[in-house]
Protein backbone atom coordinates (compact mmCIF):
# COMPACT_ATOMS: atom_id res chain seq x y z
CA UNK A 1 0.00 0.00 0.00
CA UNK A 2 1.14 3.41 -0.43
CA UNK A 3 2.66 5.48 2.55
CA UNK A 4 0.00 8.11 2.41
CA UNK A 5 -3.85 8.38 2.25
CA UNK A 6 -5.37 7.97 -0.92
CA UNK A 7 -8.08 10.34 -1.28
CA UNK A 8 -11.22 8.60 -2.54
CA UNK A 9 -13.59 10.48 -5.58
CA UNK A 10 -16.33 11.87 -3.23
CA UNK A 11 -13.14 13.73 -1.59
CA UNK A 12 -12.12 15.02 -4.50
CA UNK A 13 -13.51 18.72 -4.71
CA UNK A 14 -10.59 20.46 -6.25
CA UNK A 15 -12.05 20.44 -10.22
CA UNK A 16 -8.66 19.20 -11.93
CA UNK A 17 -8.50 16.59 -9.73
CA UNK A 18 -11.31 15.38 -10.22
CA UNK A 19 -11.16 16.14 -13.88
CA UNK A 20 -7.96 13.93 -13.87
CA UNK A 21 -9.74 11.30 -11.69
CA UNK A 22 -12.72 10.54 -14.10
CA UNK A 23 -10.44 10.36 -17.22
CA UNK A 24 -7.82 8.18 -15.90
CA UNK A 25 -10.15 5.83 -14.13
CA UNK A 26 -12.72 3.87 -16.09
CA UNK A 27 -16.50 2.34 -13.91
CA UNK A 28 -16.10 -0.99 -13.17
CA UNK A 29 -11.91 -1.44 -14.44
CA UNK A 30 -9.50 -1.27 -11.36
CA UNK A 31 -6.59 1.10 -11.74
CA UNK A 32 -6.07 2.46 -15.00
CA UNK A 33 -5.61 1.71 -18.70
CA UNK A 34 -1.63 1.22 -18.84
CA UNK A 35 -2.45 -1.94 -16.12
CA UNK A 36 -1.08 0.73 -13.04
CA UNK A 37 -2.92 0.59 -9.68
CA UNK A 38 -3.43 4.63 -10.14
CA UNK A 39 -2.66 5.08 -6.71
CA UNK A 40 -0.21 8.34 -7.66
CA UNK A 41 -3.65 10.48 -8.38
CA UNK A 42 -5.34 9.60 -5.63
CA UNK A 43 -1.78 10.35 -3.50
CA UNK A 44 -1.41 13.36 -5.17
CA UNK A 45 -4.64 14.51 -4.77
CA UNK A 46 -4.28 15.17 -1.26
CA UNK A 47 -2.67 18.89 -1.79
CA UNK A 48 -4.20 20.10 -4.94
CA UNK A 49 -1.60 22.90 -5.50
CA UNK A 50 1.19 20.02 -5.38
CA UNK A 51 -0.91 18.02 -7.56
CA UNK A 52 -1.74 21.02 -10.15
CA UNK A 53 1.63 22.26 -10.42
CA UNK A 54 2.84 18.36 -11.19
CA UNK A 55 0.18 17.88 -14.17
CA UNK A 56 1.32 21.46 -15.97
CA UNK A 57 5.18 19.65 -15.95
CA UNK A 58 3.19 16.89 -17.68
CA UNK A 59 1.98 19.45 -20.37
CA UNK A 60 5.26 21.13 -20.75
CA UNK A 61 7.07 18.35 -21.96
CA UNK A 62 4.27 17.83 -24.48
CA UNK A 63 4.71 21.45 -25.81
CA UNK A 64 8.73 20.85 -26.62
CA UNK A 65 10.36 21.14 -30.06
CA UNK A 66 12.32 18.16 -29.11
CA UNK A 67 12.52 15.45 -30.52
CA UNK A 68 9.53 13.09 -28.62
CA UNK A 69 11.63 9.87 -28.71
CA UNK A 70 14.96 11.52 -27.34
CA UNK A 71 12.79 12.63 -24.87
CA UNK A 72 11.04 9.94 -24.09
CA UNK A 73 14.62 7.81 -24.12
CA UNK A 74 15.50 10.57 -21.45
CA UNK A 75 12.96 9.56 -19.28
CA UNK A 76 12.77 6.10 -19.65
CA UNK A 77 16.78 5.76 -18.92
CA UNK A 78 16.21 8.36 -16.01
CA UNK A 79 13.52 5.62 -14.45
CA UNK A 80 15.82 2.66 -15.08
CA UNK A 81 18.93 4.26 -13.08
CA UNK A 82 16.72 5.99 -10.25
CA UNK A 83 15.36 2.41 -10.18
CA UNK A 84 11.65 3.16 -10.29
CA UNK A 85 10.15 0.76 -12.09
CA UNK A 86 7.03 2.80 -12.46
CA UNK A 87 8.73 5.46 -14.44
CA UNK A 88 10.69 3.40 -16.52
CA UNK A 89 7.49 0.88 -16.93
CA UNK A 90 5.14 3.65 -18.31
CA UNK A 91 8.59 5.21 -20.53
CA UNK A 92 8.91 1.54 -22.38
CA UNK A 93 5.22 2.12 -23.10
CA UNK A 94 5.72 5.36 -24.83
CA UNK A 95 8.26 4.39 -26.49
CA UNK A 96 6.04 1.76 -28.02
CA UNK A 97 3.68 4.58 -28.27
CA UNK A 98 5.92 6.22 -30.60
CA UNK A 99 6.93 3.34 -32.69
CA UNK A 100 10.02 2.80 -31.51
CA UNK A 101 11.22 -1.44 -31.38
CA UNK A 102 10.72 -3.77 -29.12
CA UNK A 103 14.05 -4.41 -29.39
CA UNK A 104 15.11 -1.00 -29.06
CA UNK A 105 13.12 -0.55 -26.09
CA UNK A 106 14.57 -3.51 -24.37
CA UNK A 107 18.24 -2.37 -24.86
CA UNK A 108 17.93 0.70 -23.24
CA UNK A 109 18.49 -1.11 -19.72
CA UNK A 110 22.01 -2.02 -21.54
CA UNK A 111 22.59 0.21 -23.92
CA UNK A 112 26.15 0.99 -23.78
CA UNK A 113 26.75 -2.13 -24.95
CA UNK A 114 24.01 -2.11 -27.67
CA UNK A 115 24.31 -1.06 -31.61
CA UNK A 116 20.94 -0.20 -31.46
CA UNK A 117 21.38 3.60 -31.22
CA UNK A 118 22.62 6.45 -32.93
CA UNK A 119 24.98 8.38 -31.86
CA UNK A 120 22.61 11.61 -30.81
CA UNK A 121 20.63 8.23 -29.12
CA UNK A 122 23.77 7.36 -26.94
CA UNK A 123 24.52 10.61 -26.01
CA UNK A 124 20.89 11.61 -24.98
CA UNK A 125 21.37 7.78 -22.70
CA UNK A 126 24.38 8.83 -21.71
CA UNK A 127 23.21 12.85 -20.54
CA UNK A 128 20.51 10.80 -19.05
CA UNK A 129 22.90 9.09 -16.58
CA UNK A 130 25.17 11.75 -16.36
CA UNK A 131 21.81 13.62 -14.76
CA UNK A 132 20.62 10.85 -12.72
CA UNK A 133 23.75 8.84 -11.73
CA UNK A 134 26.31 11.60 -11.16
CA UNK A 135 24.07 14.70 -10.12
CA UNK A 136 24.87 15.94 -13.14
CA UNK A 137 28.63 16.00 -13.33
CA UNK A 138 28.30 15.36 -17.75
CA UNK A 139 31.58 14.99 -19.47
CA UNK A 140 32.51 17.62 -21.89
CA UNK A 141 32.10 15.18 -24.45
CA UNK A 142 29.19 13.89 -23.97
CA UNK A 143 28.09 17.49 -24.16
CA UNK A 144 29.76 18.54 -27.60
CA UNK A 145 27.68 15.40 -29.32
CA UNK A 146 24.43 17.05 -28.08
CA UNK A 147 25.45 20.78 -29.50
CA UNK A 148 26.35 19.19 -32.96
CA UNK A 149 23.44 17.56 -33.09
CA UNK A 150 20.53 19.64 -30.83
CA UNK A 151 20.05 23.91 -30.10
CA UNK A 152 20.40 24.56 -27.19
CA UNK A 153 16.70 25.13 -26.55
CA UNK A 154 16.49 21.65 -27.00
CA UNK A 155 19.21 20.26 -24.86
CA UNK A 156 17.78 22.39 -22.17
CA UNK A 157 13.96 21.12 -22.87
CA UNK A 158 15.95 17.31 -22.62
CA UNK A 159 17.80 18.12 -19.21
CA UNK A 160 14.49 19.65 -17.36
CA UNK A 161 12.15 16.71 -18.59
CA UNK A 162 15.01 13.87 -17.48
CA UNK A 163 14.97 15.80 -13.92
CA UNK A 164 11.56 16.38 -14.08
CA UNK A 165 11.16 12.61 -14.31
CA UNK A 166 13.66 11.51 -12.18
CA UNK A 167 12.29 13.53 -9.49
CA UNK A 168 9.05 11.86 -10.22
CA UNK A 169 10.81 8.25 -9.76
CA UNK A 170 11.94 9.40 -6.71
CA UNK A 171 9.15 10.17 -5.33
CA UNK A 172 7.13 7.29 -6.32
CA UNK A 173 10.00 4.71 -4.48
CA UNK A 174 9.51 7.07 -1.42
CA UNK A 175 6.19 6.53 -1.06
CA UNK A 176 5.55 3.62 -2.82
CA UNK A 177 3.21 4.75 -5.10
CA UNK A 178 2.63 2.67 -8.51
CA UNK A 179 5.07 -0.13 -9.46
CA UNK A 180 7.47 1.03 -7.16
CA UNK A 181 4.87 -0.21 -3.85
CA UNK A 182 7.38 -3.00 -3.26
CA UNK A 183 9.48 -3.78 -0.63
CA UNK A 184 13.16 -2.83 -0.51
CA UNK A 185 15.31 -6.07 -2.00
CA UNK A 186 18.18 -4.95 0.17
CA UNK A 187 17.30 -7.35 2.92
CA UNK A 188 19.58 -9.12 5.54
CA UNK A 189 19.21 -13.19 4.09
CA UNK A 190 18.90 -15.34 7.25
CA UNK A 191 21.90 -17.73 8.38
CA UNK A 192 20.78 -21.39 8.56
CA UNK A 193 19.07 -23.07 11.72
CA UNK A 194 21.53 -23.79 14.17
CA UNK A 195 24.14 -20.93 12.54
CA UNK A 196 24.32 -18.57 15.99
CA UNK A 197 26.80 -16.17 16.32
CA UNK A 198 29.57 -17.87 14.39
CA UNK A 199 32.73 -15.35 13.64
CA UNK A 200 32.65 -15.47 9.68
CA UNK A 201 36.22 -13.88 9.81
CA UNK A 202 37.63 -16.60 11.80
CA UNK A 203 36.30 -18.97 9.33
CA UNK A 204 37.67 -17.02 6.24
CA UNK A 205 41.33 -16.27 8.10
CA UNK A 206 41.30 -20.01 9.70
CA UNK A 207 44.95 -21.14 8.88
CA UNK A 208 45.38 -24.97 7.97
CA UNK A 209 47.37 -26.68 10.29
Amino acid sequence: MPRLRQVPREEMTDPVVASFHDRLFSPGRQGTATGSPGDWWTVFALDPKIFRHCVKGFQVYRETTLDPVLRELGQTRAGWARQSQFVFSQHCKQLRALGVSEEKVRAIAHWPVSELFDELERAVLAYADALVLDGGRVHDEVFAVLKRHLPDEQILELTYVTCLYEMHATMARALRLEFDDRPDPIVEVPAPEGYGARDIAADLTAQRE
